[in-house]
Order: C-alpha cells, then sequence, then structure tokens
C-alpha cells in the first residue's frame, strides 16, 4: 500500500524536475570544486617552483663571484634570517659526491643517501626525492656550476599538501550542506514551477465536474506558464460562452422548429378532418412540403454556420472578379428592390479581385443585400462600395432603413437571434451569425455601424489572398 503512491510520486514531474536541479546543482559543485582545487595546486606548484629556480640563479651566481667558499659563506649567513625549513642547498662534484649540504632539520624524514647513490643525474630537469613514510616529497632543481661542480636547491611540499588537505577538508565539511541546499533548492523550485500546473489540473477536474466558470488563478510570473493558464482560462471563457450561445441557440431552436412542426400537425389534422377531397390533400402536402423546406434550410444554415465557426468549412478558394460577384447577387434581388423602389448603387474598383470561395462570398453579399432591402422602407437607397485598402480587401452594405436598436446591436451575430423588427419580416435569424462565420473562416471580419431610424452599414474586410 505505501509502494504505490511512492511509485506515483516518483514519477511526478516535480520529482524529475528536483532530481536534476539537484544533480545539476551538486554536479556543478563538484566541478567548480575540481576546477578551484586545479588551479590552487597548479599555483603553488608554479610559486614553488619559481622559488626554488630563483634561489638557484641567486646562489650560481655567488658562486660565480667567489667560488664555493663564497657560496657556502651567502648561504650560513642568509640561513639565520630566512624561516626554517625553507630551501634545502647542497653542492656536489661529478662524482656526486656531496660537498656541501644544508638541510632543516624539520626534513629528517628524507633521505639524503639517496642522493650520493644516483649513478645519473640530469643537471637540466627537476626530480623529486620521497620521504620515508611520507607522502611529502622534496622537489629539487640541478645547475652546473663550472669546475665539474653542481648545485641542487630543493623544498618540501609539506606545506603545499597541508594547504590543499585544508582545502579539501574545508569542502568536506561544506558537502553535506551543499547537497541539502541541492536537493532543498531543487525541492522548493519543482514546487513553485509547477504550482500553476496544479492549478491546472484541479481547474481541469472541476470543470470535468460541471463547474464551467471555474478558472486558473494567474501566476503573475510574466513567464510561458503565466501565457499558459491565460490561455487556458481564455479557453475555458471561450468554451464558457460557445455552451451558453448553444444553449440559446437550443432553446431558440426548440422555440422556432415548434411553430413549423405545429403548423405541419395542424395541416395534416385539417386534411384529416376535410374528408377525401383531392383538392384538401394536395393543398395540405403543399404546405407541409413548404414547412419541411424551412425547417430543412434552418438545420442546413445551422450546419455551415457550425462547419465555418470549427474550421470544417470547405472552402473552394480561386481568384475571382468581385464584381462579377455583386452583379450575379443584384441580380437575384432586382425585382424585390424594383417592387420598393429602392435605388442600388454599386461602386467597385475595376479589375478588384480576390481570392475566396465564390459560392460563399455570394451567400455574405446575398444575406447582406436582403436584409438591406427587406429592413429599407420604399423610395429608400442602398449603397455597395468596394475597394483594395493596403492588403485587404473592403467591403461595404449601407441601407436608409430603419437601423437596428442599441439593445440589439451586440446580439445581433447570435444564432436565431431575432429583434423586435425582424420579427415582422419572414425569415430564420441566422443570416447575420452566417455572415460572420464565413468572413471570419476566410481570415476576414465584419463591423457593423447603425443608428435607429437612420439606416446600418456593414462593412467586410477579408485579405487580398486569402
Amino acid at each position: 500500500m505505501f509502494l504505490k503512491p511512492l511509485h506515483r510520486f516518483l514519477r511526478t514531474a516535480g520529482f524529475k524536475l528536483t532530481v536534476w536541479y539537484s544533480g545539476i546543482f551538486i554536479f556543478s559543485s563538484l566541478l567548480l570544486f575540481s576546477l578551484t582545487y586545479f588551479i590552487l595546486s597548479s599555483s603553488l606548484h608554479k610559486q614553488d617552483r619559481e622559488g626554488i629556480y630563483s634561489k638557484l640563479k641567486e646562489l650560481s651566481s655567488f658562486y660565480q663571484t667567489g667560488g664555493i667558499k663564497s657560496l657556502e659563506r651567502q648561504v650560513s649567513v642568509r640561513k639565520k634570517f630566512e624561516r626554517q625549513g625553507s630551501f634545502f642547498v647542497r653542492v656536489a662534484d661529478d662524482s656526486n659526491r656531496t660537498l656541501f649540504l644544508v638541510i632543516p632539520y624539520q626534513w629528517v624524514e628524507f633521505d639524503i643517501k639517496a642522493l650520493e647513490r644516483k649513478t645519473q643525474i640530469d643537471k637540466e630537469t627537476w626530480f623529486y626525492l620521497h620521504g620515508m613514510g611520507s607522502k611529502n616529497r622534496l622537489e629539487i632543481a640541478s645547475a652546473p656550476l663550472g669546475d665539474h661542480y653542481f648545485l641542487q636547491v630543493g623544498k618540501s611540499t609539506g606545506e603545499r599538501e597541508k594547504i590543499l588537505e585544508r582545502f579539501r577538508e574545508i569542502f568536506a565539511t561544506v558537502l553535506l550542506p551543499l547537497i541539502i541546499c541541492g536537493f532543498g533548492g531543487g525541492a522548493f523550485l519543482g514546487y513553485r514551477a509547477f504550482k500553476p500546473v496544479r492549478h491546472l489540473i484541479d481547474t481541469t477536474r472541476s470543470v470535468s465536474a460541471g463547474r464551467m466558470d471555474a478558472r486558473v488563478p494567474n501566476p503573475h510570473t510574466g513567464d510561458e506558464l503565466e501565457a499558459l493558464v491565460e490561455l487556458f482560462n481564455d479557453m475555458l471563457a471561450r468554451i464558457n460562452s460557445l455552451i451558453q450561445a448553444m444553449r440559446g441557440s437550443l432553446d431558440n431552436l426548440a422555440h422556432d422548429l415548434r411553430t413549423p412542426m405545429t403548423r405541419l400537425r395542424g395541416v395534416a389534422e385539417r386534411a384529416l378532418q376535410a374528408g377525401p377531397e383531392a383538392g384538401a390533400y394536395e393543398e395540405a402536402l403543399v404546405t407541409c412540403i413548404e414547412e419541411s423546406d424551412q425547417i430543412l434550410r434552418m438545420l442546413n444554415t445551422l450546419m455551415d454556420i457550425s462547419e465555418a465557426e470549427t474550421g470544417a468549412m470547405k472552402l473552394d478558394r480561386r481568384e475571382l472578379e468581385l464584381g462579377e460577384v455583386v452583379q450575379r447577387v443584384l441580380e437575384l434581388y432586382r425585382y424585390l428592390a424594383e417592387e420598393k423602389n429602392i435605388q442600388i448603387s454599386v461602386r467597385i474598383t475595376r479589375g478588384l479581385s480576390l481570392v475566396a470561395d465564390p459560392s460563399r462570398i455570394g451567400q455574405v453579399l446575398a444575406n447582406l443585400v436582403d436584409n438591406a432591402i427587406k429592413y429599407t422602407p420604399e423610395n429608400g437607397r442602398v449603397d455597395i462600395e468596394a475597394y483594395k485598402s493596403s492588403e485587404d480587401i473592403i467591403i461595404s452594405v449601407k441601407d436608409t432603413g430603419s437601423g437596428i436598436s442599441r439593445e440589439d446591436l451586440p446580439r445581433i451575430w447570435d444564432r436565431l437571434y431575432r429583434g423586435d423588427q425582424s420579427r415582422s419580416q419572414r425569415g430564420l435569424g441566422l443570416g447575420l451569425s452566417l455572415v460572420k462565420a464565413i468572413v471570419a473562416a476566410h481570415g476576414g471580419k465584419v463591423q457593423v455601424n447603425s443608428e435607429p431610424g437612420r439606416g446600418s452599414t456593414f462593412t467586410i474586410t477579408i485579405p487580398a489572398g486569402a
């Protein structure tokens, strides 16, 4: 029972981040210690060698000026003033027989006789004399003096080893706190770094449980996690608004379907009550077909809107002449405009073209022109204008109709929404929703400016290369 939660904990991203951070931190600390230790050891080694070499040159100069007697006298005088244990000095002949020797009494661990037993001494290089029962070494350099003599100057590595050993002891002392700090820092970093993720998980669980108003607290860190939280909250808000809109649409759809379904039932009942008259049955069937077509148009339009909003609508994009599309749309509404004596003005830049789906753009223009004529009183005016601005195509449809009230303006794009004025007109309440969805599918946007009693202007902006 205990191993299962432990196994889950070991598999968490927070634990993995802690291990990685701790491992990198501890490894970096060890690497830094090794580098510092190497630099310190190299510096002390270089310093000792420079001291030995300087002493060797100094004593060689004394020999050149006054011979071996002068060398012995200078070494004896300087020995009184220098701290004990500084340098080992030896003068020998070609047969490696010691002629003069100065060795501090602390260095009794070194077997000086071993120097005399060497059959071959390279007078130009360095060599070491190991201590007896000690890790210390005597680092010695040789130089010829002339007259078949040579000089040896050395120094013990004991002081250097003491410094390095002290450095190692200090690091060993701080190693345990360093490991604790590494794991503690890793745990703290993992906890803080994944705190927004935990909030994200909790919020997702709340949403799964039905709480669509749940949101992830914003960490205000200014990093990618904050961006992720904001995007997630925006997505939840959008999903919530879509669900609310869907509920409203379903309510409106149920309400709007109730009327044609009731009419269908009423027509069928009247036909049955009228008796076996061919005329009554024929009239009932025609009415049923009309009502069925109305319902099918409503459902098909809803499907088109849903496909466009979800990106599933298939667009047959091609380069089209916008003027030709507008003319085809106006041919459909010419007689309706003439009946109401509505003047239609078209101003389109010659040769204006864009890459889009001709049938879908035709649907957009047809819906806007249909609304403009429908809500414009007799002797009114509808102006259609299209031009290119920068990389976009601007299309506007302006009418002198009744306009849209401020209360209805924010909701005209909702599915199946019909304002008070539009309820007196025949329609589904889906035209503007379809217009917005198709324009958005082409990467554009649609806006409206309206004032009650003075008309409305719908403006479409579509990328020319959409």
